[in-house]
């Protein structure tokens, strides 16, 4: 049954499309017969108006589709590449944020170094910085066969920020002086106050609260005032005289009321460092 009926329609559309071309010819014929157009031509030019009209309809809505399908897959080809764009522009804002902050860390060494002109300098990169340890240690590229040795001060772009606690062959590993290890920061230190004479002290740990290194142990704070510079007095066994550590932020008493302590405000960033430089104490140096 469905054969016969899938028969009946093709022989319906045959019999449509003989009619059709029978009257397009009889309206050619005609046309070519006679100057003036006729009633017979006349109907027989609407009704293949009308069939073409109805034919040619879907025909149009679906080249409509099509060219709609086609504007909407250009236009997410084109937002595609755009945002490949944007996305390659942020990168490259960011490599260069980066490279500009490597180059000014590169900069500062280089003043710092000519700084130290009486000692030997060895340069190291940061090539590791646990979270969970980010403010007591640090890893640098630099080891013994670089002539890093235990106790050398290490020094970030303006001035003191830690010292050398581990050596490997080619690596070595710096606690900083924001370590809550009490026993890390004891670093001697001098302040030199204008027209008075320096006063010694013993650099004791970190304030966070403070976001400032404390001393203590101080041979007196005469003359002592907020932006006073400190430095290592080169007193004790490791550390040269002269380094960089801070400027005074406050004086005050000690938490008993018995003496003062002195709260200096870092000359360099203790958390964002990438390069260093570690200083060794020239012997015979007079310091």
């Amino acid at each position: 049954m469905k054969k016969f009926n899938s028969s009946k329609k093709i022989i319906i559309a045959i019999v449509l499309a003989i009619i059709i071309i029978l009257l397009v010819s009889l309206s050619v014929m005609q046309r070519d017969n006679e100057d003036s157009s006729g009633p017979v031509q006349s109907v027989i030019s609407d009704l293949v108006a009308t069939v073409d009209q109805g034919l040619s309809y879907p025909v149009r809505a679906i080249e409509r589709s099509i060219q709609s399908v086609s504007n909407l897959l250009g236009t997410y080809e084109e937002n595609g590449q755009l945002k490949k764009r944007l996305d390659s522009y942020a990168s490259m804002q960011s490599e260069n944020e980066i490279l500009q902050k490597e180059n000014k860390e590169l900069r500062d060494q280089l003043e710092l170094q000519a700084t130290l002109t009486t000692n030997e300098k060895i340069v190291a990169n940061v090539i590791t910085r646990s979270p969970d340890d980010w403010q007591d240690i640090l890893i640098i590229d630099r080891g013994q066969r670089d002539g890093i040795e235990v106790n050398m001060p290490v020094m970030g772009s303006s001035g003191l920020i830690g010292r050398v606690i581990v050596v490997n062959d080619t690596s070595a590993k710096v606690e900083l002086l924001t370590s809550t290890n009490q026993n890390s920061n004891h670093f001697p230190v001098m302040i030199t106050p204008d027209g008075e004479e320096s006063v010694f002290g013993l650099m004791a740990s970190y304030s966070e609260e403070e976001s400032a290194l404390v001393v203590k142990q101080l041979t007196s704070v005469k003359g002592v005032k907020k932006g006073d510079k400190v430095l290592t007095s080169g007193l004790g066994t490791s550390s040269p005289k002269g380094l960089m550590v801070g400027t005074v932020s406050k004086v005050e008493p000690t938490s008993f009321g018995l003496e003062q302590e002195v709260y200096v405000s870092p000359a360099s960033s203790l958390y964002d460092i990438s390069v260093v430089t570690v200083v060794k104490r020239v012997v015979g140096s007079g310091e």
